[in-house]
């Protein structure tokens, strides 16, 4: 079934909006909007629905409730953020005539003081993911540009291993500096299963039901 002229004569225009270059940098702020929402729905939602229903405890309604929150506000940051971070660039861009490596660090640095500065755990486990990522990209970095030697071995494994090391022994020494999340997985794994009173919470249940 065809779409009505005047639906189809509106969306001819919007097209030819979309496609004219001189409003490619505001339209690039909406999308990138759009976009971060999307991929904050697309990668929080189902970490929350495992990790809630994994390990925290209440009502269904009450988890319910604790997967939207932090979907919400997983999106909202980082579309909030995308806005601000393109929006900064294009700024200083059209400021000083042409872009600068430096546009990208200072929008950045202001949007994320600005979105992400909030002490919350969605911000914590975030800003803990690009952490990881920021350290191997600068070691490689380092290599790619001399400032460190190139290894004729792969550190990789001494490099777990010292991870490996280090979680495991501020898990059981010094837990409270960890990560809430983290703790409640690492609790799972290395606590819970120390424990057990028949098979139904030897291998079906983690823990015993109430009514046991």
């Amino acid at each position: 079934m065809a779409a009505p002229p005047q639906l189809q004569a509106l969306l001819r225009t919007v097209n030819a909006l979309l496609r004219k270059r001189r409003y490619h940098a505001a339209l690039a702020l909406i999308k990138g909007f759009r976009n971060g929402i999307v991929y904050g729905v697309k990668i929080r939602a189902p970490h929350a629905l495992v990790m809630t229903f994994l390990f925290r405890s209440g009502s269904l309604r009450d988890k319910l409730r604790a997967i939207l929150q932090a979907t919400y506000t997983h999106s909202r940051n980082l579309a909030c953020f995308v806005f601000a971070y393109k929006g900064l660039c294009a700024l200083q861009s059209r400021a000083q005539g042409k872009t600068s490596p430096a546009h990208s660090f200072l929008a950045a640095f202001v949007g994320g003081f600005l979105v992400f500065g909030d002490n919350n755990s969605i911000n914590s486990q975030i800003n803990m993911y690009l952490t990881s990522r920021v350290l191997f990209a600068l070691c490689r970095l380092g290599v790619e540009k001399g400032y460190l030697p190139e290894l004729r071995w792969d550190p990789f494994p001494w490099y777990t291993a010292v991870v490996w090391g280090l979680v495991l022994w501020l898990f059981e020494y010094h837990r409270p500096t960890l990560q809430p999340s983290l703790q409640s997985s690492m609790t799972y794994l290395y606590e819970d299963s120390n424990v057990w009173h028949d098979i139904s919470d030897f291998l079906i249940y983690n823990k015993s039901r109430p009514s046991e």
